[in-house]
């Protein structure tokens, strides 16, 4: 491997893809020699943007080059699974953007390459990774927090095929695979392993063919419950908020900021070097090819997340 760990960000001129790029620029260790999309003009506008040395059509062309280690792959939901597999068979490391999969067989399938690798491989399961949810797990590790439940609210307006910039775009977004995926992990990650699960949905939109409203109820081994709100309907402010119940105090994390129960804002901009998550989720990409380490947030760790998910969807059909 090179000096520096050479990554490829495919999907580069979507939303999160930029969100990579914008991130990886901070990270010393991190080269990005190649950017990819399915149009080469806009790809080559991002290239210029970001100073990348060279843009591509089509997932292929980042296979087969010689000068890229790793890929970060912020393309449809429907292709992740089969992208990440594809990644490792070409001796790249991996990450994905959270979902894995839509699907528990995809996500399954992706372990199963993940296992018989011994490349890194990682999906972006952002909320271990922002500051504010960082500091709640510093204290829960430590026993001066305890969750007792946790209540969120995933709210977007989202009637037609749009992206997070507003463009229209070519696939169907999902509440439960990739929106609940957040939250069903991160509850995990802070209460323990999820023993019960449940789930009702609204009306199938007619032309989307998805649920637009969607309420899960989870219960972990340790007793706290987590309670989810997931609309695609709510015309307001949109993003997905954390109230954590617990007991020694109750905190509301949005996104990488943080506030008591009672609003108070909270300093977390010591808890890592950066108060960007994906940022920080990057960095952790990076730093676990260097060390030759499982990341958090591996496919292994978030596997259950998919298994929860999996049985939800029975549930609902």
């Amino acid at each position: 491997m090179s000096e520096r760990v050479r990554i490829a960000v495919v999907g580069a001129a979507g939303a999160f893809g930029m969100k990579h790029l914008d991130g990886l620029a901070n990270i010393p260790d991190a080269e990005v020699t190649v950017v990819s999309g399915t149009r080469l003009e806009p790809t080559q506008a991002v290239a210029e943007k970001y100073g990348v040395p060279t843009a591509v059509v089509g997932y292929d062309a980042v296979l087969e080059r010689d000068d890229v280690d790793a890929v970060i792959l912020a393309t449809p939901t429907g292709l992740h699974a089969a992208q990440t597999r594809a990644a490792l068979a070409a001796g790249k490391h991996v990450q994905v953007e959270i979902p894995l999969a839509d699907s528990l067989a995809d996500a399954e399938a992706a372990l199963a390459a993940a296992e018989a690798s011994d490349l890194v491989s990682m999906v972006g399961h952002t909320r271990r990774f922002n500051p504010s949810h960082q500091w709640l797990h510093n204290k829960i590790v430590t026993g001066e927090f305890g969750v007792q439940q946790m209540d969120v609210q995933t709210y977007f307006f989202r009637r037609t095929n749009t992206n997070a910039k507003g463009e229209p775009r070519s696939w169907t977004d999902h509440l439960l695979w990739h929106h609940a995926a957040h939250t069903v992990d991160l509850f995990a990650y802070q209460a323990g392993r999820i023993v019960q699960a449940n789930a009702i949905q609204g009306p199938i939109h007619p032309d989307l063919g998805i649920a637009l409203d969607m309420s899960i109820q989870l219960k972990a081994e340790s007793g706290a419950i987590c309670t989810l709100s997931l609309s695609f309907n709510n015309d307001g402010p949109f993003g997905t908020f954390f109230r954590y119940i617990g007991d020694t105090g109750t905190y509301i994390a949005r996104y990488d900021d943080l506030v008591d129960g009672r609003e108070k804002p909270i300093d977390v901009s010591a808890v890592a070097v950066s108060m960007n998550g994906i940022e920080l989720q990057d960095r952790e990409f990076i730093a676990a090819i260097r060390e030759g380490r499982e990341p958090n947030s591996s496919l292994r760790q978030v596997i259950d997340c998919y298994r929860v998910l999996g049985a939800l969807e029975e549930q609902l059909a």
